[in-house]
């Protein structure tokens, strides 16, 4: 593993590094000292460890290229440097930052509460029962928001999905070319029923099942289902894909079902 946090020079031979590949061929070390902070002596030094290294390529006055080596090391260095990120902001900054739940029972200052996803919102439960629990930060009555920082563990959370139901373009029937009953059945057991299109959301109204969303369908969709909803996406036939490639985009499970 290349740890280019691990000391100064480490980190400063990443970052000359860098700059070779975003300069490469014509390097001006004048330019990588201002902007690395170093002095000019010292990038060229840095240059000729590059060089000895294998990771630089030397071909002519000021005319240097990152080897295949190089990239390589880049490559794991900023892995490293991500991991380092990732960790920072997810595990110490996340534990750090402080969120607002729905509080299922009185809640008082500085108090234990477990953490849970219920109907897609964040709730907090007086207590330390849970496998993900915080400190409030507030007083709070039943029903009400309440902060909430000092998370550990993780919350149980079933992934939602998405089923994507096709309803036909005015073109080819639209509407009075899907049955009721198709559209009740993908309907019936989705905790939130999105529409998009003149033809879907008619459908959706005539079969009894009034759309929750009609704008922004597959953003919806995907945000709803990776807070554990059940999502039922009814899509004129002109905008599955548009619907299809958030959801994509989102990692969502889903299927399509031909209306």
């Amino acid at each position: 593993m290349v740890d280019v946090l691990d000391n100064k020079r480490a980190a400063t031979r990443f970052r000359i590094l860098v700059q070779i590949a975003e300069r490469q061929p014509a390097v001006s070390q004048g330019e990588i000292a201002e902007e690395v902070g170093v002095t000019s002596q010292a990038v060229s030094e840095y240059i000729r460890e590059l060089v000895d290294d294998g990771l630089v390529e030397k071909e002519g006055r000021s005319r240097y290229r990152v080897t295949r080596e190089g990239v390589d090391w880049l490559f794991r260095a900023a892995d490293d440097v991500r991991r380092f990120a990732d960790h920072v902001t997810g595990d110490v900054l996340g534990a750090m930052s402080e969120d607002a739940y729905i509080a299922t029972e009185d809640v008082e200052e500085g108090e234990t509460v477990s953490l849970s996803v219920k109907d897609g919102l964040l709730h907090a439960n007086p207590g330390a029962g849970g496998p993900a629990t915080g400190i409030a930060t507030t007083d709070a009555a039943a029903g009400t928001d309440v902060g909430v920082t000092s998370f550990e563990g993780v919350m149980d959370l079933e992934p939602g999905s998405v089923t994507v139901l096709q309803v036909p373009s005015i073109r080819t029937g639209g509407s009075r070319a899907i049955a009721e009953e198709t559209v009740t059945d993908a309907c019936e057991d989705a905790d939130l029923v999105a529409a998009t299109g003149v033809e879907a959301i008619v459908a959706c109204r005539q079969a009894g099942a009034d759309p929750d969303v009609t704008f922004a369908v597959g953003e919806v969709a995907a945000d709803a289902a990776n807070h554990g909803l059940i999502v039922t996406a009814v899509a004129t036939t002109d905008a599955v894909g548009r619907v299809t490639d958030a959801l994509r985009d989102a990692d969502v499970s889903y299927e399509v079902l031909e209306g």
